[in-house]
């Protein structure tokens, strides 16, 4: 096993272990999110002795902001399809160790009510702090300690196991942890002001694994120059459409914004959009929007444009589509190219709303590196990824935490 130092926190921050306690467990767990929870309850539930660290002084906060507060915690619909990894297989084997099925059982077994809102997307009836309040009941009845509020000042690891059998120590508050499994669960960049950082990534190149490029996800776009001045004035104003890029599609509503475009149509491409290519938008996909204008003796000019797409579209952006893509004459050929256009309608995004407008991050920890069965490191015995922090990306509707509950088990599992 390779030997591994590196100060987490700075220099000052660090404290003398050689004055205080040490505490030993089987498993070592760093992030009490959906992931780190999870974990911790399949290998509590098997005996291990289990320590979740959480730097935030509350567990599971971006569950609490999930699905606008009631949390969107699985997908009845969920397939390897609706990852994005280099490694498109690598989920394969948790997803189907971990269904759905199984969430719903162990949120039925605690009493919550849910419902299904559309696409197979699961919702609680009420907050998502049920969700929360479970996880932190099954760690309880499981033995899991859960530190929160508790800075993590430096994880190593030893080259052999000592005496004690334990091969990580991490110190975190003013306390000494050591276990011979650690599981890193710290999410990714998305969403800083609740408390994401670039830990995970960097305690992943400490041990010399390899990290994916990383970059925020269900991201609403931006525009810029003429596209901006153009659309800007639409901003909250919204439409049915089917959104392409990357070779993707997705049918939803997008959103006009201030700065650009959102809804979910454009947080599912933006996964898979890169600059420079465009998104090309579907504006009626089940219809031929300037139908009225071929009817016998119809009248041909700006006017009847706007009154066709006001047909399926709201008024003030089907005016604004009138003004944009207006035809250069009213030939049967124009009215073709012009419908034509309309059905693959060219945005050039030029950027994102970045991390703090994500709601996951795409890329991270190489699965390359990873056991798909358990999520253990290939070269690192004992050490372990789970949930955002690994390249493995959801698309947006309870699939990336069904991705956490199922990569979380897998590893609890094993340890």
């Amino acid at each position: 096993m390779p030997r591994a130092n590196a100060d987490i926190a700075p220099r000052d921050a660090l404290i003398d272990i050689s004055i205080v306690h040490t505490h030993r467990f089987d498993v070592l767990i760093l992030g009490a999110g959906a992931a780190g929870l999870m974990a911790a309850i399949e290998a509590g539930r098997r005996g291990r002795r289990v320590a979740v660290v959480e730097r935030a002084n509350l567990p599971g906060k971006k569950i609490l902001i999930s699905g606008g507060g009631r949390c969107n915690f699985t997908n009845l619909d969920t397939r390897p399809g609706n990852f994005l990894s280099a490694n498109p297989h690598f989920a394969k084997s948790a997803l189907a160790r971990y269904t759905p099925a199984d969430f719903i059982h162990l949120v039925e077994r605690h009493g919550i009510a849910w419902h299904e809102k559309t696409l197979g997307q699961l919702f609680c009836d009420g907050s998502a702090q049920q969700i929360v309040d479970m996880l932190m009941r099954e760690c309880m009845e499981a033995g899991v300690r859960v530190l929160v509020a508790t800075t993590i000042h430096e994880v190593r690891c030893s080259d052999s196991l000592s005496a004690s059998g334990s091969a990580f120590t991490v110190v975190a508050g003013n306390a000494v942890y050591t276990a011979p499994a650690l599981m890193v669960a710290t999410g990714g960049l998305s969403i800083p002001k609740i408390g994401a950082t670039a830990f995970g990534y960097e305690l992943a190149r400490q041990f010399g694994i390899p990290i994916e490029p990383c970059r925020p996800a269900l991201v609403p776009l931006t525009l810029s120059g003429a596209e901006h001045a153009q659309f800007a004035g639409l901003a909250g104003i919204s439409a049915p459409v089917v959104a392409s890029a990357g070779g993707r599609s997705f049918r939803e509503k997008m959103l006009f914004t201030h700065r650009g475009l959102s809804g979910p149509a454009i947080l599912q491409i933006s996964s898979y959009w890169k600059p420079p290519e465009p998104i090309r938008i579907d504006w009626a996909a089940d219809h031929q929007l300037l139908a009225p204008l071929r009817t016998p003796n119809a009248r041909r000019d700006l006017a009847s444009l706007n009154a066709a797409l006001r047909m399926h579209l709201p008024a003030r952006l089907a005016d604004r589509l009138a003004e944009v893509a207006a035809p250069q004459g009213w030939t049967n050929r124009a009215l073709d190219e012009l419908e034509r256009r309309l059905h693959s309608f060219a945005f050039t995004p030029t950027g994102t709303e970045g991390y703090e407008k994500a709601e996951v991050t795409a890329g991270g920890v190489s699965t390359a590196a990873l056991s798909a069965q358990a999520m253990e490191c290939r070269t690192v015995p004992g050490l372990y990824f789970i949930g955002e922090v690994v390249d493995v990306t959801g698309q947006l509707g309870g699939f990336n935490l069904q991705w956490a509950w199922a990569s979380a088990a897998a590893a609890g599992r094993a340890v």
